[in-house]
């Protein structure tokens, strides 16, 4: 993979990693929330204007140009494993935004997939 396809292909995965904390900081904004055929609408409207929310969908849309871009260099079975790239970042930066817990479990399995996309990347 060159470095042109490799940026597309990260740039991608950080668009789409930041997308699902602009998500998550949206909805704790809102609060846990029942979703009834009474409260829908006002649910729905609040959510929906969230700043957080409009961001973290912004970034859906880029991450899906950018990813189109990197698909047109690199071939979808090492591409599409990168992705997994997300979960890390989001493990880590959930952790230090909003407290999330980092176990010993989790840091085992961010391990195993931090191996499993350096042997893709290098095959």
């Amino acid at each position: 993979m060159n470095p042109i396809s490799f940026i597309c292909i990260v740039i991608g995965v950080l668009l789409n990693a930041c997308a699902q904390l602009l998500l998550k900081a949206g909805v704790n904004a809102v609060g846990h929330f029942d979703l009834t055929a009474a409260n829908i609408w006002p649910v729905g409207i609040r959510i929906a204007t969230q700043w957080p929310i409009i961001g973290g969908l912004a970034c859906y849309v880029l991450s899906v140009v950018v990813w189109i871009v990197g698909l047109s260099r690199v071939e979808v079975s090492i591409a599409y494993p990168m992705l997994s790239l997300g979960y890390v970042v989001n493990a880590f930066a959930a952790w230090y935004l909003f407290g999330e817990v980092l176990s010993m479990q989790r840091l085992v399995g961010i391990s195993i997939i931090l191996v499993g996309v350096v042997v893709l990347a290098r095959g």
